[in-house]
């Protein structure tokens, strides 16, 4: 005996599915880009990834291609507004806004961009994990599906010089960078870019996370490696840009519903 008839599948044309938005100017899609930065500092100050006045986001502006909108020096990340952003230029002069940027900070962002013109934007900060992990002086391993992104797709720059304040050294950071996604810091922390500020922000935030697995399975035993062959694989499926910024995407409209006023 049968039950009632289901309804009909949907067609797949009428289900949501977000994806990067088209701009039809640049105004536009510059104030599309501050939003996401106000967004997602607000997130790494809710996820603890904050240390004093080190951690940024940088996000190159859509018309001026050597200019790049960035955190104000000295506000925590948690109370960042779209309207608190500020414009500096490759040499870190102040074009748009009220406040100072991290001069230390902006030095090394500012040579990763200008080795990088498709990278849109660079994140930095001091996490926890990211450190821990940057102190053994060593790169992710692959042993999770997330940790797999990452696989033969970021590096390790393997000194460390203090606080990073002069070009060169941002230079050489952004040479060790390569065409890679993220970079691991020696006893300094993490550093990742992306097509979008989405896609950066996904990218530091799931490599902070795989750092926490990592120490995590070591203190327990010894963590089973995902073969080269499937860890490929895996890097081919979750770890592109589109594929970031739709993972991101539960995130920023938490933070944007949350906490409306970061578009003020």
């Amino acid at each position: 005996m049968h039950g009632p008839t289901p309804p009909l599948p949907l067609p797949t044309d009428r289900l949501r599915f977000a994806m990067p938005p088209m701009h039809e100017s640049l105004d536009d899609e510059r104030r599309h880009r501050k939003e996401r930065l106000a967004g997602a500092l607000r997130l790494f100050g809710r996820l603890g990834f904050e240390d004093g006045v080190s951690g940024h986001i940088t996000a190159r502006d859509p018309e001026y291609s050597d200019c790049f909108w960035v955190n104000p020096f000295g506000m925590p990340f948690k109370h960042v507004t779209v309207g608190d952003l500020v414009m500096a230029n490759e040499d870190g002069q102040v074009l748009e806004g009220r406040y100072h940027v991290n001069q230390a900070a902006f030095t090394v962002h500012a040579q990763v961009h200008a080795a990088r013109p498709d990278v849109v934007a660079v994140a930095h900060c001091h996490s926890v994990h990211g450190r821990a992990l940057s102190a053994l002086g060593e790169l992710l391993d692959p042993i999770t599906q997330e940790s797999c992104a990452f696989y033969e797709d970021h590096a390790l720059y393997d000194a460390y010089s203090g606080v990073a304040v002069d070009a060169e050294e941002g230079r050489r950071i952004a040479s060790a960078l390569g065409s890679f996604k993220a970079l691991v810091l020696r006893n300094h922390g993490l550093l990742t870019v992306g097509d979008s500020v989405d896609a950066a922000a996904w990218w530091f935030l799931s490599m902070e996370r795989s750092c926490q697995v990592q120490l995590t399975a070591r203190a327990a035993g010894r963590p089973v490696l995902i073969g080269h062959k499937q860890a490929v694989a895996t890097r081919e499926q979750a770890g592109g840009d589109l594929v970031a910024w739709i993972n991101y995407q539960p995130l920023w409209q938490d933070i944007s519903r949350s906490e409306p006023d970061l578009l003020s």
